[in-house]
C-alpha cells in the first residue's frame, strides 16, 4: 500500500506542532511582604522565561510608610523594592528587561534618572511618562518585565 505524500507532510506537521507549542503554565505570585498578602492582585505573574512585577512606589514597607526626602529617594525605595521582589524569584535587576516609569510631576525627570541610571546599568527598554493622583500619594511608580 502506498502512502499519499500529503498524508505524510500532514501527519509530520500535526506531529511537530503538538511538541513544539507546548507551554508552560501561568503562575500567579502573591507578595513576599507579609503585609501585602491580601492585596487585590499578584506581585508578580510569571510564564515561560518572563517575570511581571506589578508596579512598585517607594512604600518602604518594613515601616509602611513612603520614604522621606522627595523624588531621589522614592526612586531609590521603589527600584530596591522591585530587586527584593526579583530576588525573591531568582532573578535580579541586571536581568530587566523593560521599565514603565510613571512620574507624578514630569519635572523630576531629572532627578528620577540620575538615580535610576546608577542601578539600570543594562538600559533596558523604558517607557516614561506623568500622570496624577498615583497610588498612596507617591511621586513615582515603576513596573518591570525581568527575565528569570
Amino acid at each position: 500500500m502506498k502512502t499519499h505524500p500529503i498524508f505524510l507532510r500532514i501527519l509530520i506537521f500535526v506531529l511537530v506542532c503538538s511538541c513544539s507549542f507546548t507551554s508552560k503554565e501561568i503562575q500567579f505570585h502573591n507578595s513576599h511582604e507579609p503585609n501585602r498578602a491580601n492585596v487585590p492582585f499578584s506581585d508578580v505573574v510569571e510564564t515561560e522565561n518572563l517575570l511581571f512585577l506589578t508596579g512598585q512606589i517607594g512604600k518602604d514597607h518594613k515601616a509602611g510608610a513612603l520614604v522621606s526626602g522627595g523624588i531621589k529617594s522614592e526612586t531609590k525605595q521603589v527600584i530596591e523594592n522591585i530587586r527584593d521582589v526579583l530576588e525573591h524569584h531568582n532573578s535580579s535587576l541586571d536581568r530587566v528587561v523593560k521599565c514603565t516609569v510613571i512620574l507624578k510631576n514630569i519635572e523630576d525627570f531629572k532627578d528620577f534618572n540620575s538615580v535610576y541610571t546608577t542601578y539600570f546599568t543594562n538600559k533596558p527598554a523604558r517607557t516614561t511618562f506623568a500622570a496624577s493622583g498615583l497610588a498612596g500619594g507617591a511621586s513615582i511608580e515603576i513596573d518591570v518585565i525581568a527575565s528569570k
